[in-house]
């Protein structure tokens, strides 16, 4: 039964098949008809065919119907060439585009890594008030070693002890100045008395020059007397013999001479004392009754050369306590300064990463001021998987490349901390990398010279 509605339905299909045929195709039909008998009867496979170019594709085609044909196998071929193609590119692709990752995917890499650096903390050295920053404390730029970022200003620091020693000071220069004017004044008086000796030596010279000529003369003199009443005497004793003299003016001549004798004998003895003091008066010495061995000006110099020694020990006096004074004050105001007024620079080349003051605060000793990202000490935080971190050792060989595509630079592992949280004063806190657990630091001595790149983000290789 089912076989019989099978071969109806075939039929039904053949029929409609045929009546479904253009009337140009029934035409032509009936011609071949006429022309041959046996090329009427339609191939039942040529049938099929056309019923399915009919039903599936919409419309009959000519041209199908030569399948055989040369032109139609290079048309079925063609598909099949482009597809192959298509294959063989989308492959290549694949092999050059995936090498890449694949490549990575066998590197010895970390998970995150990114430039770190040690923090420096500037703390308040005095207690006082904020003034005035000449740097820009919000600024994220580099900063430059030896900049001044603020100045701490004390107006209640001690300065008793500078006070004291500046007063010393003054009083002492004042007190060398006053000494300095009396030994000028004693070097003018000296000077003078000086000359009043010498003016007095030289005439006493003079005088006493005279009088030993003057005692020379008195001798001459005396000696003409003396001879002149021995003559007399002589005389006087011829005569007295014939009693022309009496005795008595014979005795009055011989006392004579005897007077004249000692009068010249006295003269000789004056002059020998006149010489005596001019010998003296030439060495610098002056003999007389009314005064020892110097006269009173020569006394005074004396005196005014002892007054300039004494005053010329106290000038030294207070040279000495001057220059004792003098680093003494140095050291003082220094400090003085040091507690009163304090600018805080920059000792290395950094970058402002935290401030915690603002213009006008007090703050006290000791207190944190700013917190800065020593840009010298740059270093690579980065994090590894088990296995990775299990291959490592410090002074390994690594390599790091940042995300932004910048010159890739060598270094060597310096620290492995593990699961353990190591503390470290940086300026990202290792913690920070999460997706694992194992961290390693890296040392690269060229990221230094390189601008201060702090959490610039990257991939360090290892071994290579």
């Amino acid at each position: 039964m089912a076989k019989q509605n099978s071969a109806q339905r075939q039929s039904r299909a053949r029929s409609g098949a045929i009546a479904a045929l253009p009337s140009g195709s029934k035409h032509a039909s009936r011609e071949r008809g006429s022309t041959d008998d046996a090329a009427q009867t339609l191939d039942i496979r040529g049938l099929q065919r056309r019923l399915e170019e009919h039903v599936v594709l919409g419309e009959p085609t000519v041209e199908r119907d030569a399948v055989a044909t040369p032109k139609g196998t290079k048309a079925a071929l063609n598909p099949m060439i482009r597809r192959v193609g298509k294959v063989l590119l989308g492959a290549a692709v694949v092999a050059v585009f995936g090498l890449v990752p694949l490549r990575t995917l066998l590197q010895t890499s970390s998970v995150e890594a990114v430039v770190n650096a040690r923090i420096m903390t500037l703390r308040a050295p005095i207690a006082g008030e904020i003034v005035a920053a000449p740097a820009d404390l919000a600024a994220s730029e580099a900063v430059p070693a030896g900049k001044t970022l603020l100045h701490i200003v004390n107006p209640r620091a001690d300065r008793g002890r500078l006070d004291d020693l500046r007063r010393s000071f003054g009083q002492l220069t004042n007190q060398r100045k006053g000494v300095e004017a009396k030994l000028a004044a004693a070097r003018l008086a000296e000077a003078d008395l000086a000359g009043q000796a010498e003016k007095f030596r030289l005439g006493r010279i003079e005088q006493l020059v005279a009088r030993v000529a003057e005692q020379e003369s008195l001798i001459v003199v005396a000696g003409a007397r003396r001879e002149e009443a021995v003559a007399a005497r002589d005389r006087s004793e011829a005569l007295s013999r014939t009693g022309n003299v009496t005795a008595a003016e014979f005795a009055r001549l011989t006392r004579e001479v005897t007077a004249m004798t000692e009068t010249e004998t006295s003269a000789r003895h004056r002059l020998a004392a006149l010489n005596v003091e001019l010998t003296a008066a030439r060495a610098g010495l002056f003999l007389g009754d009314s005064y020892n061995d110097r006269p009173s000006s020569v006394q005074r110099g004396d005196e005014m050369r002892q007054r300039i020694v004494d005053l010329e020990a106290d000038l030294a006096g207070i040279d000495a306590e001057l220059e004792r004074l003098g680093p003494e004050l140095e050291a003082e105001q220094a400090r003085y300064r040091a507690s009163a007024d304090v600018a805080m620079t920059l000792p290395v080349a950094g970058r402002i990463w935290e401030t915690m003051v603002s213009p006008g605060e007090q703050v006290r000793v000791g207190q944190d001021l700013v917190r800065l990202v020593d840009c010298s000490t740059a270093i690579v935080t980065a994090n590894v998987t088990e296995s990775v971190y299990n291959r490592l050792s410090v002074g390994s060989t690594a390599r790091f490349i940042p995300a932004d595509g910048g010159k890739e630079l060598q270094g060597r592992v310096v620290n492995l901390t593990g699961l353990a949280g190591a503390p470290a004063n940086l300026a990202i806190e290792p913690a920070a990398l999460s997706k694992e657990p194992y961290r390693v630091t890296v040392s690269l001595p060229g990221l230094g010279s390189q601008a201060c790149g702090v959490g610039r983000t990257g991939r360090v290789v290892f071994g290579e």
